[in-house]
């Protein structure tokens, strides 16, 4: 704690809380990294794209590490920052992504497995190159990692969408279409993927019971 506060724990099994004796006027600095729900989706919207995009204070996690495995899979380059005097280990790194042409359309279940957001390819996959063809965050065994609003959103907008061996292949050939859409549940990883996929449809499209956490906004 800062400035030589105390800390106690209190209780026992789930019922546990935080007893704090402070005595001193709290006060530093303390440098914190981007949120990780908001950097992914960020991250995955690079394939929209040729240009370039450059994120800062992204966090040092795994999954940001497993995540750039698949966008250069797909044909993204990337650039990390190098450390600068003023860092630490709880600062991000500015990163700059660029997806001048996408060579694969393909996300393999090797790495989707690892982090279930990687599914969220699917969208811009779509958008920009007509097709995509993603593995299901638990592979064959749909019912356990229900993908069902990212499939119904993106179908609402042209798509055709089906289910191979545990892979969701879709295919818009005409590329996908604005459309007024309602989702039957509020879900952030559908609205990241449908909102993904309208940027780049003809025409208009109105996401109704949308999620509206932080990180959607930040997409």
């Amino acid at each position: 704690l800062l400035n030589g506060g105390r800390l106690s724990r209190q209780g026992s099994g789930c019922m546990d809380s935080i007893k704090v004796r402070g005595g001193n006027r709290l006060n530093g600095v303390i440098p914190i990294s981007g949120a990780k729900n908001a950097a992914l989706p960020l991250m995955i919207a690079s394939l929209l794209t040729s240009d370039d995009l450059v994120l800062e204070n992204v966090p040092h996690l795994a999954d940001v590490e497993s995540l750039i495995r698949i966008l250069t899979n797909h044909g993204v380059d990337y650039h990390v920052e190098g450390k600068r005097p003023a860092h630490n280990g709880q600062q991000g790194r500015n990163i700059a992504f660029r997806a001048g042409e996408i060579v694969d359309t393909t996300a393999p279940y090797e790495l989707v497995s690892k982090m279930r957001a990687s599914f969220w390819v699917i969208g811009p996959l779509l958008a920009r190159m007509h097709k995509a063809r993603v593995s299901l965050p638990g592979g064959c065994a749909i019912g356990t990692r229900p993908v069902d609003l990212f499939i119904d959103s993106l179908e609402a907008l042209g798509a055709r969408i089906s289910i191979d061996n545990g892979y969701a292949v879709a295919e818009a050939p005409g590329g996908l279409v604005g459309a007024d859409y309602t989702f039957s549940k509020v879900s952030v990883g559908a609205t990241h993927v449908a909102v993904m996929a309208a940027t780049l449809a003809k025409g208009k499209t109105v996401l109704h019971n949308a999620a509206r956490e932080p990180e959607v906004t930040d997409l």
